[in-house]
């Protein structure tokens, strides 16, 4: 039975370290990882998360776009597993747009990021797929990509006048609707 784990916050070490490579996805230990990262990414109201997040050094994040009280216009999918995540290309194209962590509690961000990108990956079973991503997916993407990393979105910032609270970037983003 999955379990909600506890998030890693700012200043944990395991934020800042390289996670490592999956090498059998198929170990019960990392099946339960992802059934324990679905329910809580699901509780916590994010839209991705990554396994050093949940103190667990491995390349495993998941993508769980679905409108919420943090993102209510994100596009709605269905939830996956990624294991050994890469970035094959990225599109010179970028975007800034606002983006928040669950290990960053209270701040958003104006952070630039590739509109499209190519990527391969592990699913939970084991098989490679390759595909692309665009828009906010991509966002996601290249978001818990970083923290596989040893980067949060902070690092992305290019100015610190780029920051705001989570508060009122709610309250800008509904007195715009």
């Amino acid at each position: 039975m999955p379990i909600l784990r506890q998030i890693a916050q700012l200043g944990h070490p395991v934020l800042r370290q390289k996670a490592l490579e999956v090498t059998d996805p198929g170990l019960p230990l990392i099946q339960s990882l992802i059934d324990d990262m679905l329910v809580t990414v699901v509780e916590a109201n994010g839209v991705g998360l990554a396994a050093p997040q949940v103190y667990e050094p491995l390349r495993i994040f998941i993508i769980a776009s679905r409108p919420n009280s943090r993102y209510p216009k994100a596009p709605v999918m269905e939830p996956a597993a990624l294991l050994n995540p890469e970035i094959i290309w990225a599109s010179d194209e970028k975007v800034k747009a606002w983006e928040g962590c669950l290990s960053i509690p209270g701040f958003r961000g104006f952070v630039p990021r590739s509109t499209k990108i190519g990527v391969k990956y592990l699913t939970r079973s084991g098989a490679l797929r390759e595909e692309e991503f665009n828009g906010f997916l991509a966002r996601i993407f290249q978001h818990e990509f970083d923290h596989l990393n040893a980067t949060v979105f902070l690092d992305r910032v290019e100015s610190t006048q780029e920051l705001i609270c989570e508060k009122e970037y709610l309250r800008m983003f509904n007195s715009a609707d």
